[in-house]
């Protein structure tokens, strides 16, 4: 009999969840997870939230289906869920069943022991930084940034440059693959890929990454 599953996948920025950067990575990770099982996925749930905030109407409809159905619910990554161990502890104790990808041998007992973990060292930077900060202000020392204008600028510019030195390396090795006789920007990308090159953010290349690349230094 097929184990019935239903998925839940969260990025924290609308600019992940748009250009489906990590959310892309989390469903790739479920799928191989999924691939390994007698599974019937019967829905997938997807929202773009803060770690911090702990409501969640994509999860909250994805735990409602899980109970009606008596589901699994599956996720990727722990930490999806967030750092909070009061919410994770009440996820636990809404009686559905759920696995995370990254642990799925894991038990609730030693999930739950990981939240509070989890969630003491979050605190422990908050009160680090909040030391530290008190500390400088005690020594006369003016917080914040007094030019944000100007902090900004440069930080574009710095930003520009890092683009234009990847964009000069990446055209070195665009111009030999052209040199082969590849013409073709989507050809150019698979070679690129072949060869284990990455773009700037980390990422495989596409016809799309190789034409940046050569509008950038045009």
């Amino acid at each position: 009999m097929k184990t019935k599953f239903i998925s839940y996948y969260r990025v924290s920025t609308e600019k992940q969840g748009l250009q489906g950067n990590g959310m892309e990575a989390q469903k790739q990770s479920v799928a191989r997870y999924l691939n390994s099982l007698d599974f019937e996925l019967l829905a997938s749930f997807e929202e773009v939230e803060s770690g911090a905030n702990n409501k969640r109407p994509q999860l909250a409809a994805a735990i409602q289906m899980a109970k009606s159905k008596k589901a699994v619910l599956v996720i990727a990554k722990l930490d999806r869920l967030g750092r909070n161990a009061a919410f994770l502890l009440q996820l636990q104790d809404s009686g559905i069943d759920f696995v995370a990808c990254d642990m799925p041998n894991a038990d609730k007992l030693s999930i739950g022991i990981i939240a509070l973990l989890a969630q003491r060292e979050r605190q422990l930077i908050s009160e680090r930084t909040k030391a530290g900060l008190a500390v400088a202000k005690q020594r006369g020392a003016i917080l914040g940034n007094p030019n944000p204008a100007n902090a900004l600028k440069k930080a574009g510019l710095a930003i520009k440059a890092r683009k234009a030195e990847f964009a000069a390396t990446a055209l070195k090795t665009i111009r030999e693959i052209q040199s082969t006789g590849v013409e073709t920007l989507a050809k150019i990308a698979d070679c690129l890929n072949k060869r284990g090159e990455k773009t700037a953010r980390g990422g495989t290349w596409t016809a799309t990454a190789v034409k940046r690349v050569l509008e950038c230094v045009n």
